[in-house]
């Protein structure tokens, strides 16, 4: 027996997200329809909010509300250092440490000409614009470990060369290919204490 169409397209509609399979959308579906009217209405809003009202910072490239994000806005951080990130996402996986109160920069990805991307495809230029216009002491590479991690490591450090800038990198106790997302807290806290400078 088939769901009626308005049901099938919001388990359809689950479906897209990542994780996400067939028996785990029809539970989410059937949920919403236990969900009051209030409940509903806020949860469609805060969808198309996000997506309408959740904008990129023009200057390190995380999510903002704003004109600039809410990192980039706060005084109180350590402006001397950027940490350098492949996604927004990793941004808020450094955040919940709460140990480490720096600036930020989104690549927005990493090296792979296998996949197509190059360095003019990442955000790398700003990066180095930013170097020298905020007068920045230390940049952190806070890549994921592998080869595109490498890559684009090896890369920025070649074009900081003649910077008057210390490139660093966090701690290689993080495992090879590791996503950010998977990691523990503390074995993120200790890269980030322990991180060495890139030669």
């Amino acid at each position: 027996m088939n769901y009626p169409q308005n049901f099938q397209e919001l388990i359809d509609c689950f479906k897209l997200l990542p994780g996400v399979g067939a028996k785990t959308a029809e539970r989410y579906a059937f949920a919403i329809l236990n969900l009051d009217e209030d409940k509903i209405k806020a949860f469609s809003e805060s969808i198309l909010n996000t997506k309408s009202k959740i904008t990129t910072c023009p200057i390190c490239g995380c999510l903002s509300d704003t004109n600039k994000c809410m990192i980039c806005n706060d005084e109180s951080r350590n402006s001397d250092i950027l940490c350098v990130v492949e996604n927004k996402k990793n941004v808020f996986i450094f955040e919940k440490l709460g140990v480490f109160r720096t600036k930020y920069h989104v690549l927005g990805g990493l090296i792979s000409p296998m996949d197509g991307i190059n360095p003019d495809d990442l955000s790398i230029n700003k990066l180095i614009e930013r170097i020298r216009k905020e007068k920045i002491k230390e940049i952190i590479l806070a890549l994921r470990p592998g080869v595109e991690g490498n890559t684009t490591s090896l890369y920025i450090t070649k074009l900081l060369e003649n910077e008057d800038v210390k490139v660093t990198q966090i701690a290689q106790g993080v495992p090879i290919g590791a996503d950010m997302e998977f990691l523990d807290n503390l074995t993120l806290e200790l890269a980030l204490e322990n991180r060495s400078e890139v030669s």
